[in-house]
């Protein structure tokens, strides 16, 4: 195939999960719930966790910027997907999927560093309890999320931009539902090489790092927890851990499940539903692990949604007085 220029592609073309008109209706369901529920899920914990001030705490204001971190991921990829089944439009502009590329390597290389960042807080809070309120101030937590939130922008910005230098070849179709970096560069008819080793280095410098650092601090809490004399205390404090744990390995299972279904599957089908695994289903299951697993969660999800109804029944009931205004309005006598 001859290569054309990249200012000559004006869009890719999305195939999707399936091609059966049966599976594609009931995958649209699907996935309209479980952005639904992400959405939705993510959002009370990020209300439930400004609401109440018990959790104004270093932990939880890395949760909550976990759960917007997961609402903006699913929102970059799945409504897309959903346009496209209900059109029967598989097409998206190129600038649409070069947007796509870099939206999910900045969310995916954040919610990275915020994992490592909640490690770490644990680390703090069990190892050097008394030392805890010092380290882990305001300021150290601002700045964290912030210096991960623009390292993140840029190794996103630095991908999008090396694969304006390709060229594409006349067969555009990503096997895929969103725009994933590694299935662009297969469409490239030029050198990419230098992409190629560009996501080696992101990996090792943005992955490998935080990840060393969840290990480094567990090992630590390891070792202060089975100093504790009493098995209960063991339990006890190792429990504050048992969130945060489930959502990393769920996190880097997923992407390992997705780096050995590419390494030992040729069909690209296959390797977008592994896919799947770590773009949709951790940003789902993140709100239920930290509210089944963790009291002050629950109680705190209890009021607001207490707050909630609260709320919709006086609007119900204003608007049933309202209408019942309006009724002796019209009919005076």
């Amino acid at each position: 195939m001859l290569p054309r220029n990249q200012t000559d592609v004006s869009e890719f073309l999305l195939l999707g999960l399936t091609d059966d008109p049966e599976l594609q209706s009931l995958l649209f369901h699907l996935f309209l719930s479980i952005y639904l529920v992400t959405v939705l899920g993510n959002l009370l914990i990020t209300l439930a966790v400004i609401s109440d001030s018990h959790l104004h705490t270093p932990m939880y204001f890395f949760l909550s910027n976990l759960s917007f971190t997961d609402i903006c991921m699913s929102t970059v990829t799945i409504p897309k997907m959903l346009v496209n089944i209900q059109t029967q439009n598989q097409s998206i502009p190129f600038i649409g999927c070069l947007a796509q590329i870099g939206l999910v390597l900045v969310w995916g290389i954040f919610e990275n560093f915020l994992l490592a960042a909640m490690a770490y807080d644990r680390y703090v809070a069990i190892c050097h309890p008394l030392r805890y309120t010092v380290i882990m101030n305001v300021h150290l937590c601002v700045l964290l999320t912030v210096l991960s939130l623009f390292l993140s922008t840029m190794a996103a910005l630095l991908h999008s931009l090396m694969v304006l230098r390709l060229s594409f070849c006349k067969d555009l179709e990503i096997p895929h539902f969103f725009c994933e970096l590694a299935q662009v560069l297969k469409l490239a008819c030029s050198d990419t090489l230098i992409n190629n080793l560009l996501i080696y280095f992101v990996i090792s410098l943005f992955v490998g790092i935080p990840l060393c650092g969840i290990i480094f601090s567990y090992s630590q809490i390891v070792s202060c927890v089975l100093r504790i004399p009493s098995a209960g205390g063991k339990l006890k404090v190792f429990s504050t851990c048992g969130s945060h744990l489930s959502v990393v390995s769920l996190f880097y299972g997923t992407g390992l499940g997705v780096y050995i279904s590419f390494a030992i599957s040729d069909s690209s089908r296959k390797t977008a539903v592994a896919s799947m695994m770590y773009a949709v289903f951790p940003q789902m299951m993140n709100p239920f692990i930290y509210s089944l697993r963790n009291r002050d969660m629950k109680r705190a999800l209890m009021k607001l949604t207490g707050r909630i109804r609260s709320f919709l029944i006086l609007c119900h009931l204003l608007m049933a007085r309202v209408s019942r205004m309006r009724e002796s309005a019209r009919n005076p006598g």
